[in-house]
C-alpha cells in the first residue's frame, strides 16, 4: 500500500463499494492486494460479513473508478458505490427568480454527468448542487448554468465547518446593464411613436434594407427593439436549447416574428414593456428575498474573542467551540453559548419572539443574534457559527420552500397544460381567420401575437411560493418556525387542538403556592422547619421548597438524624425534637385528627392564593377543610409538624403559564372548535387545570399509547388535528396528529428536527398568531390563484374581439399580475402577534 501523499491539495476521499461475492478472508485478501497496487490508496477495510469494501484514497492520485476497476480485475463484480464522499457547492444565480428559470437551470445541470442532487430556489436566487468531484469539476457546473442563460456571480463549496445559508440580490436593480438597455429602448420607443403618430411630416424614408424602405420612425422603433429585445431573444434562445416552453421563448419568438414581417410598433412595444416588466418582477422578488436576508443579518459578522489575555476581533467563522466571547451593552451576541461571567437582560425576540428581555446570569444559555441590553457578558461558545440556533432556523426556513403545498402542486400541474394549449390557440388565431374567412392577415397576426403574450403562467406559478416564503419568514421573525409550506397550509385547516399539560399548559416546574400556618405558629416557623427537613431530600418537591425560602431569606433549621420515609415524606431532629414533612397519610398514621376526607393528588397547578379566614384559624379542627380545599385546586399538600401536632401546610403545584386561558379563548375566536388537554396526571389535578385554563375537554391518566388513541379519535371527529407538546414524551401523539407543534425549541436540536412547527420560546400565546397567519396565507394563496387565472381568462376572451392589445396583455397579464401577486404575498410579512 502506498503512503499517503504529503503534497495532496485535496483531503482524502472515502468510498464504500458493494462487493457481494467477497464473502471470505481469502476473497478479501485478493481484493486488497489488487487495490493496493494503485498509487494513492491510504486505507482499505474489506468487510466480508457485509460484502462491502471501504477505501480511503488521495483524489489527486487515483479515483473511485480506478478502485472499482481493480476490484473487478481481482475477479469480483462491483455494484455502484453505496456511500461516497461528495462535494456540495452553492451557486449565486441572481437572475434565477421564477419557476421557469429554475426549470431551465435544472435541465442544464441534470445533463451533467456526476451531478447527484439539486436544490434550486428562485426565492433566494441560489442553487445547491451535490456532485462527484471525480467526474465533474465546479467550472463545468458554472458553464452549465451559464449555458442555460444565467450568470453565476459567486459560489461557495462546503468545508468541514459547514456552509452558511445565503440569499442573493436579484441584481443591480434599476442600474443594471439590462435596466440601462431597457431605458434606452424606452427612449427610442417614445421617439419612434412620436414620429409615427404626431410628427408624420418628419417621418421621411432614410434607407432601404433588403428591398424594404425604412422611415425615421421605423429606424427608431427598430433601435428600441434591438436595445430592449436582444436580452429577451437571447434568453429565448437558451430556453429553446433547453427545450423549455417558457415566457422568454414565447416573447423572443413574438419579437422576432413581429420584426420579421414589418410590425415594428408591436415588436418595439413588446420588447420594451416586457423588459420593464422583468425589471419590476426582479424588484418584487428582491423584496421577498429581503425578508430572508433580514433573518441572516440578525447575527453579527465579527466577534470579540478573549485569547491569551487579550481581546481580538475576528470573523464569527473563525470562532471555535470553547472560545470565550466578550459582549458589551448594546451589542448582538455573536455565537450560541453559556454565560460564564457577568449578567444582563437579553432581548431574545429575534429567536424566540419574546417581547420582554430575559435576565441572563452565569450558567444560562444565550443565542446568536440576540441583543445584550445593559450588562457585560462573557460567553463560552458551544457551537460553530454554521451550526448555531439562528443558522439552523435560517436553513430550515430555506429548506421549507422545497416542501410544496397542495395548491402549489395543483398550479404546477395546471401550468404544464396551460402554456401549450394557449400557444396552439395563438397559432390557430393567427392562421384560421385569414385562411378560412379571408380576414386581414395583419389584424389576426397581431391577435395571435397577443395570445403568445398571455400564454406564460408566470404570475399564476409564483402566486403560491412567494406567499409561502413570505408567511414562513414572517413566522420565523416572531419566534415560530414552520418547516414547510404544507404545514403552513395545514395549520389553517385545523379544527381541533390537543395540548399536553405538563410543560405546555403548565411550566413543568413545581413551585410553592400556599403557606398555611396553624395553631400559634407563624409562616416563618413552618418554612424554617419544612426547608430544614427538605434540605437533604432529592425529591422535586424539596427543590421547590428550598427555592421558595431562598427568595424570602428564611434560614433552614439545622437537622440531624435525617430519614426518608418512602412514599410519605421525610423526618429529622430539630432542637432535640423529631419533626416530619410529608403527605396527610403520614400524619394520619400518627393519629392526628385531620377531620375531612382527602382527595389524593401528585401535583397540580397554581389556581388561587391560600384562602384567608377559617383556613388560617388557630387549631386543627379546620385542618381537614384546608387540605380538601387545596387538593381540590389540584395542589400537592405537605404537612409540617410532630407526631402530636401540625405546624402548618405547604401547598405545591406545577406552575401554570400566564395567559393560557386568554390564549384558548382567542383560539376559539379564530375558529378552533375543540381544545382538549391530554395528560398522564390524575383526575383531580387534570380537572383543576382544565377548569383554570378553559379547555373544552380533558383526558386524564393517559399512557403514551392512550394519547395516540385520543388523537386518532379527535381526527375521526374533526379531521385536521394539531398536537402541542414538548417533543419528547409526546412524540408518538405528535406524529399521529396532522401537525406536531413543539414548545420551547430554541437550542434543542431534537425538537427542531422532529416537529412540523416549533414555538421557539415557551409561549403558548403564539398559537393564535400561528393560526391567524396560516388562515391569512391560505386566503392570500387563493386570492393570487383566482386573480391571475381570472385576468388571463378575461384577456383570452378579449383577444379575438380585438379589445386587448399587445401592450395591455403585457401590462395586465404579465407585469401587472406578477407585481400584484407578489405585493399581496408581502402583506403576510407585516403580520405580527397581538
Amino acid at each position: 500500500m502506498s503512503a499517503p501523499s504529503e503534497t495532496a491539495s485535496q483531503p482524502l476521499r472515502t468510498v464504500t463499494l458493494t462487493v457481494p461475492e467477497m464473502d471470505c478472508p481469502s476473497c478479501a485478501g485478493k481484493v486488497t492486494r489488487s487495490v493496493e497496487r494503485l498509487d494513492g490508496i491510504d486505507d482499505l477495510d474489506p468487510r466480508t460479513t457485509t460484502g462491502t469494501l471501504v477505501v480511503a484514497f488521495d483524489p489527486d492520485r487515483t479515483s473511485a473508478d480506478a478502485v472499482i476497476d481493480r476490484v473487478r480485475k481481482a475477479g469480483y463484480d462491483v455494484e455502484r458505490p453505496i456511500q461516497e464522499q461528495t462535494r456540495t457547492t452553492q451557486f449565486a444565480v441572481p437572475a434565477m427568480d421564477c419557476p421557469s428559470c429554475t426549470k431551465k437551470v435544472s435541465s442544464a445541470l441534470e445533463s451533467v454527468d456526476g451531478v447527484s442532487e439539486l436544490d434550486l430556489q428562485s426565492t433566494t436566487g441560489t442553487g445547491v448542487v451535490t456532485y462527484d468531484p471525480d467526474r465533474v469539476a465546479e467550472p463545468t457546473l458554472v458553464d452549465a448554468i451559464e449555458g442555460a442563460g444565467y450568470d453565476v456571480t459567486d459560489s461557495t463549496t462546503d468545508e468541514p465547518g459547514g456552509r452558511s445559508p445565503t440569499v442573493v440580490a436579484s441584481g443591480d436593480g434599476w442600474t443594471s446593464p439590462r435596466a440601462v438597455k431597457t431605458w434606452i429602448g424606452a427612449g427610442f420607443l417614445t421617439l419612434g411613436l412620436l414620429v409615427e403618430v404626431l410628427l408624420t411630416a418628419q417621418n421621411a424614408a432614410v434607407t432601404t434594407v433588403f428591398g424594404y424602405e425604412l422611415a425615421v420612425g421605423d429606424v427608431l422603433l427598430l433601435a428600441a427593439t434591438a436595445s430592449s429585445g436582444v436580452p429577451v431573444v437571447r434568453s429565448g434562445y437558451y430556453s429553446l436549447r433547453n427545450r423549455s416552453l417558457d415566457i422568454d421563448l414565447l416573447m423572443g419568438t413574438a419579437i422576432i416574428a413581429a420584426t420579421g414581417i414589418g410590425y415594428y410598433v408591436e415588436a418595439a412595444t413588446l420588447a420594451v414593456l416586457f423588459s420593464i416588466a422583468e425589471l419590476l418582477e426582479n424588484y418584487a422578488m428582491d423584496r421577498v428575498r429581503n425578508s430572508l436576508r433580514e433573518l441572516m443579518e440578525l447575527s453579527p459578522d465579527e466577534a470579540t474573542v478573549l485569547r491569551d489575555g487579550e481581546e481580538r476581533t475576528i470573523p464569527v467563522e473563525a470562532v471555535a467551540v470553547g472560545d470565550r466571547v466578550a459582549v458589551r451593552p448594546g451589542e448582538k451576541i455573536p455565537m450560541d453559548g453559556v454565560v460564564v461571567e457577568g449578567g444582563s437582560a437579553v432581548d431574545q425576540a429575534p429567536i424566540t419572539g419574546e417581547s420582554v428581555p430575559v435576565d441572563k446570569t452565569e450558567g444560562d444559555d444565550v443565542y446568536a443574534g440576540t441583543i445584550n441590553e445593559e450588562g457585560y457578558l462573557e460567553v463560552e461558545v458551544t457551537s460553530k457559527s454554521s451550526e448555531n440556533t439562528l443558522s439552523r432556523i435560517i436553513e430550515l426556513v430555506q429548506g421549507a420552500q422545497g416542501d410544496r403545498t397542495e395548491s402549489e402542486q395543483f398550479v404546477d400541474r395546471f401550468a404544464d397544460y396551460y402554456t401549450p394549449v394557449v400557444v396552439v390557440l395563438a397559432i390557430l388565431t393567427a392562421a384560421i381567420p385569414p385562411l378560412v374567412f379571408s380576414a386581414p392577415w395583419e389584424t389576426w397576426f397581431v391577435r395571435g401575437l397577443t395570445f403568445l403574450v398571455i400564454a406564460c403562467p408566470c404570475a399564476f406559478v409564483i402566486s403560491t411560493p412567494v406567499s409561502v416564503v413570505s408567511g414562513i419568514t414572517s413566522a420565523a421573525k416572531n419566534g415560530v418556525l414552520i418547516k414547510g409550506g404544507s404545514h403552513l397550509e395545514a395549520m389553517g385547516e385545523v379544527r381541533a387542538l390537543a395540548l399536553d399539560k405538563t410543560g405546555t399548559l403548565t411550566k413543568g416546574e413545581l413551585a410553592v403556592t400556599d403557606i398555611v400556618p396553624l395553631t400559634d405558629h407563624t409562616e416563618k416557623e413552618v418554612l424554617r422547619c419544612g426547608s430544614g427537613l427538605e434540605q437533604r431530600s432529592e425529591h422535586p418537591i424539596a427543590d421547590a421548597v428550598l427555592d421558595y425560602v431562598e427568595d424570602r431569606e428564611v434560614d433552614p433549621a439545622s437537622v440531624s438524624a435525617f430519614e426518608s420515609i418512602t412514599g410519605k415524606g421525610v423526618s429529622g431532629d430539630i432542637d432535640g425534637t423529631t419533626y416530619y414533612a410529608g403527605n396527610p397519610d403520614l400524619f394520619d398514621e400518627f393519629g392526628v385528627d385531620l377531620s375531612r376526607t382527602r382527595v389524593a393528588t401528585d401535583g397540580g397547578t397554581v389556581t388561587s392564593a391560600a384562602k384567608e379566614g377559617s383556613e388560617r384559624a388557630n387549631g386543627t379542627g379546620l385542618l381537614g377543610e384546608t387540605i380538601s380545599t387545596l387538593q381540590s385546586e389540584g395542589k400537592t399538600v405537605i404537612l409540617v409538624g410532630t407526631e402530636e401536632r401540625v405546624l402548618g401546610v405547604i401547598a405545591i403545584a406545577d406552575e401554570g403559564r400566564p395567559g393560557t386561558a386568554r390564549t384558548i379563548e382567542r383560539l376559539h375566536d379564530r375558529g378552533i372548535e375543540q381544545v382538549v388537554m391530554l395528560t398522564g396526571d390524575n383526575e383531580g389535578t387534570a380537572n383543576a387545570v382544565a377548569e383554570q385554563v378553559g379547555v373544552d375537554d380533558y383526558r386524564a391518566e393517559l399512557l403514551p399509547e392512550e394519547k395516540v388513541a385520543a388523537v386518532e379519535e379527535l381526527s375521526e371527529e374533526y379531521g385536521t388535528v394539531a398536537m402541542v407538546g414538548d417533543g419528547i414524551n409526546d412524540a408518538p401523539a405528535m406524529a399521529t396528529a396532522s401537525l406536531g407543534i413543539v414548545m420551547g425549541a430554541a437550542g434543542t436540536d431534537t425538537a427542531l428536527e422532529t416537529a412540523d412547527i416549533a414555538l421557539m420560546g415557551d409561549d403558548l400565546s403564539k398559537l393564535p398568531y400561528l393560526y391567524a397567519l396560516s388562515n391569512k396565507a391560505n386566503g392570500v394563496i387563493r386570492q393570487n390563484i383566482r386573480a391571475s387565472l381570472g385576468v388571463k381568462a378575461l384577456l383570452a376572451v378579449g383577444v379575438p374581439l380585438g379589445v386587448v392589445s399587445v401592450a395591455l396583455a403585457v401590462i395586465a397579464g404579465d407585469m401587472g399580475m406578477s407585481l400584484g401577486v407578489t405585493g399581496n404575498a408581502l402583506r403576510l410579512s407585516r403580520m405580527d402577534p397581538e
